[in-house]
């Protein structure tokens, strides 16, 4: 049988247990899979482009657990009432191809950004970093906003988008947060004034520049989210030729990071070196870094197995047939057999 974990079961996860010790399971996970990252098999994801958006296919294993999430990103959905991005995902068994787990992911995908943007800003952000610039008040601002203001200890937001119906939506989510204080801007460059992190998660599938050299101040970090596919950028050239830039998995991000801008040989480091002290972190307070995050299948594998463990230990998701279950395995007929035609309502 393969679980299932819906939506609705990842609602009541968070409810039960809180968003911020989830926040911090998922930022756990993910340094122990990061840490182990060389016994990863790993490629780019897979993408379908049209007009419209993109489909894509992210595949990750190890010797034991495979995973894949399918993901999409149309940023003209929102006006259909849907929503930008969708997904969900399966954890398989290596040894047998079982399919174990089948995941909503869509919410979890949030879940799991916001603490794989918190795990990079802890080895590369300023310590003792207090305010923090949101450019792009979209679908994934709260979660993002959430996780730095409870397991990193921001306490000022600096917010701004161009649809103003975007900010309000995230100070209405957020206005009670104790400890958080919210300051909405005129402009990116009045966001960005005197922030010790700046987060731009934008969701437009185009080469746009969010955050240009003069906006940069001494020491601040850059967690660059929302440039993700290719023809899909935020910081200007020059914010990344001023500054120490980190990704992910190199082969994917030059494809789709906000790096693609940037010459085959300019220099970046893959975070997991961080992670297991291979490769500094910030040297000195007056850096700049970036955190180029286009997202990668590492992550959806954290986080498909720390649902299923939490599902599991809340009673929640559903058992569902998706495998045939089989008396004599090489008979696949024999799963039809029993099966009766429904009765046909009257027309």
């Amino acid at each position: 049988m393969t679980t299932l974990i819906s939506t609705h079961d990842i609602a009541c996860i968070v409810a039960e247990r809180g968003l911020p010790e989830v926040l911090r399971r998922l930022v756990d996970c993910l340094e122990e899979d990061f840490g182990r990252w060389e016994e990863f098999e790993k490629v780019a994801r897979v993408a379908s482009h049209s007009p419209t958006g993109v489909i894509e296919l992210m595949p990750v294993a190890d010797a034991v657990d495979y995973s894949f999430k399918y993901v999409n990103g149309h940023p003209r959905n929102t006006a259909l009432g849907l929503p930008t991005v969708m997904a969900f995902g399966v954890l398989a068994d290596v040894a047998t191809g079982i399919p174990r787990v089948l995941s909503e992911l869509t919410l979890t995908t949030a879940l799991r950004t916001a603490a794989t943007s918190v795990m990079a800003a802890k080895r590369l952000a300023r310590p003792g970093a207090r305010s923090m610039a949101l450019v792009g008040n979209g679908a994934q601002s709260e979660f993002q906003a959430l996780a730095f203001h409870h397991l990193l200890g921001i306490t000022t937001l600096r917010l701004f988008d161009t649809d103003a119906a975007a900010t309000a939506k995230l100070q209405r989510h957020l206005r009670g947060v104790p400890g958080l204080r919210l300051v909405a801007c005129a402009d990116a460059a009045e966001a960005l004034r005197g922030a010790d992190i700046v987060t731009t998660i934008t969701a437009d599938k185009r080469n746009a520049t969010i955050v240009t050299p003069e906006m940069v101040e001494p020491g601040m970090h850059f967690n660059a989210v929302g440039g993700d596919c290719p023809g899909k950028t935020e910081l200007h050239p020059g914010v990344l030729q001023a500054a120490r830039v980190f990704v992910e998995y190199e082969p994917q991000s030059r494809i789709e990071g906000d790096v693609q801008q940037m010459p085959a040989d300019f220099p970046v480091t893959e975070l997991w070196r961080v992670l297991a002290g291979r490769s500094p972190g910030r040297t000195g307070p007056a850096e700049v870094t970036v955190f180029d995050s286009v997202g990668f299948a590492l992550e959806d594998f954290s986080a498909l197995r720390l649902v299923a463990e939490l599902a599991r230990a809340a009673g929640l998701g559903e058992e569902i047939d998706l495998i045939p279950a089989l008396g004599d395995p090489k008979d696949l007929y024999a799963a039809l057999a029993g099966a009766r035609p429904r009765q046909l309502r009257a027309a």
